[in-house]
């Protein structure tokens, strides 16, 4: 399967002095830096028409020029893995993500991945970057993900993503009683000691998260949070920097008990699976028709559970 490529981009002053294939890079972000390198050794990729190597240093104001085929990845398995598809088109699905399903294969998660039960579901996905994945969310948060479905679709929603115009809101229950909403506007990257995790460090990636109270408990918080950046873990991550974890976040965590609670509620808890944390909310434009589009899907069955505890602990206690 191959699906023809015709991109052109112009180079920014400001990448005066940069290598070819760095400025690619940049500016083609659907591709691999690899196969970019390949385009431009085969021709494929110009500058101003003309062929030019990738160490060569370009001044801005250039036009790269991009026409190719994407040949289909056949490295990833197709496999029939349900798929709860709120909306779908030929340009984009909208795909409500259960709890534990991982988005794309890495190591420890080669296969039953969503980017699997994509392949199953549209062969054609073969042929697009990541079988049309723009965005990810972690295993163990549920909700809604926008996969593109034609390589246009993909590079616009791409260029949506980096110029902070996809809406994302999500709901979540934080450790501890919020007294209001805030901005936090820290920078994340790898933490220094514990490679798994991501911390708030200097020099890390720009990072915003917005969040806002909708409902206080005893020793917990029920909050709608928005994203402007889309960095690694960013609200488990900003969260617990306010020491405002998520409930049942394992990595980033720490319990927080409601004294004198009863066992149903203490038992929930402890035995909650993982962090507590739905995008329940997407909006773009969608790539064809220019239209702006909003999804929005009711919380899963194990937050709205754990709320309504919370809930029955907080009038009993008043």
């Amino acid at each position: 399967m191959t699906e023809k490529i015709e991109l052109t981009e112009m180079v920014p002053d400001e990448m005066d002095g940069k290598r070819f294939d760095q400025i690619a890079a940049k500016l083609f972000t659907d591709f691999s830096r690899a196969r970019l390198q390949e385009w431009i050794k085969s021709g494929n990729l110009t500058v101003g028409g003309r062929e030019r190597k990738t160490k060569d240093k370009l001044m801005g104001g250039e036009l790269l020029t991009l026409q190719a085929e994407l040949v289909g990845d056949e490295s990833y398995e197709p496999q029939d893995i349900p798929l709860d598809i709120v909306y779908e088109d030929d340009t984009l699905m909208v795909i409500n993500k259960p709890a534990g399903l991982v988005v794309h294969p890495a190591a420890g998660n080669r296969d039953r991945t969503l980017l699997n039960g994509l392949l199953y579901h549209d062969e054609n996905l073969a042929a697009l970057p990541r079988a049309g994945i723009v965005h990810r969310i972690d295993k163990d948060t549920t909700g809604l993900l926008v996969i593109a479905k034609t390589l246009k679709a993909h590079h616009s929603l791409v260029k949506q993503l980096q110029k902070k115009t996809v809406f994302r809101e999500y709901e979540a229950i934080a450790a501890g009683v919020l007294t209001g909403g805030a901005t936090v506007e820290e920078p994340i990257g790898r933490h220094p000691t514990q490679r798994v995790k991501m911390a708030v460090v200097e020099g890390g990636k720009d990072a915003v998260t917005h969040f806002r109270v909708i409902e206080r408990f005893r020793s917990h918080t029920h909050i709608r949070v928005q994203l402007e950046t889309g960095r690694t873990h960013q609200i488990r991550v900003h969260l617990a920097h306010l020491r405002n974890p998520l409930l049942g976040d394992q990595l980033y965590g720490r319990m927080r008990l409601p004294k004198g609670a009863d066992e149903t509620l203490l038992e929930a808890i402890h035995g909650f699976p993982r962090q507590a944390l739905h995008a329940r909310t997407l909006g773009l434009v969608h790539p064809e028709t220019g239209e702006d589009m909003e999804w929005t899907t009711d919380l899963p069955e194990d937050l709205a559970a754990m709320l309504a505890l919370l809930r029955e602990d907080a009038e009993q206690h008043r």
